[in-house]
């Protein structure tokens, strides 16, 4: 490596390090559902739908966007206009949350098992449904179908907010 390199690399670490001993830091916590707590992209109250829930915590703001299914939130993250820096994404546990009425139960998004492809409907229809567990994740998948996925494996396609209108037939 050349000199300037490590040099510029260790001025990143120091100045990193002196960012964490003098300024305060606060850990970014999910904050829960109230009833009524609505979409930040509908208006919809959350507690009145089921399935899984998500939240995204904004830097320079209080409150989080919160989203009445996984699929607006992962829509959002995934925009390609969508500049705002996030300090976290929360989604729900469906492996130890209600489907009908859940609350609780938050986990990082980023460390999350997605099941992609389900029967069960989510407030907006097809939804994607969220574990913190890797096996809790595969047993609804034998269950409900669907096909287990990570964070960083969701893809734009896959999040159109549609509430699975384009996949209706006429028969």
């Amino acid at each position: 490596m050349n000199r300037v390199l490590v040099t510029l690399m260790l001025a990143a670490v120091a100045a990193l390090a002196a960012c964490g001993q003098s300024a305060t830091s606060t850990a970014v916590v999910p904050l829960e559902i109230e009833q009524g707590t609505s979409c930040s992209l509908d208006g919809m109250l959350l507690a009145d739908y089921p399935g899984p829930k998500a939240q995204i915590q904004y830097a320079g703001q209080t409150e989080p966007d919160f989203f009445c299914d996984t699929v607006e939130m992962f829509h959002t993250v995934l925009d390609p206009e969508q500049l705002r820096a996030v300090r976290g994404i929360f989604v729900q546990d469906m492996g130890k949350a209600d489907w009908d009425a859940p609350r609780d139960h938050w986990i990082d998004a980023k460390n999350a098992f997605y099941v992609y492809g389900s029967k069960r409907d989510g407030s907006m229809g097809p939804t994607i449904a969220s574990f913190a567990l890797q096996a809790d994740a595969t047993k609804f998948a034998a269950e409900y179908g669907g096909k287990v996925y990570h964070f960083a494996d969701i893809t734009p396609g896959m999040v159109i907010l549609d509430g699975g209108v384009l996949h209706d037939r006429i028969h």
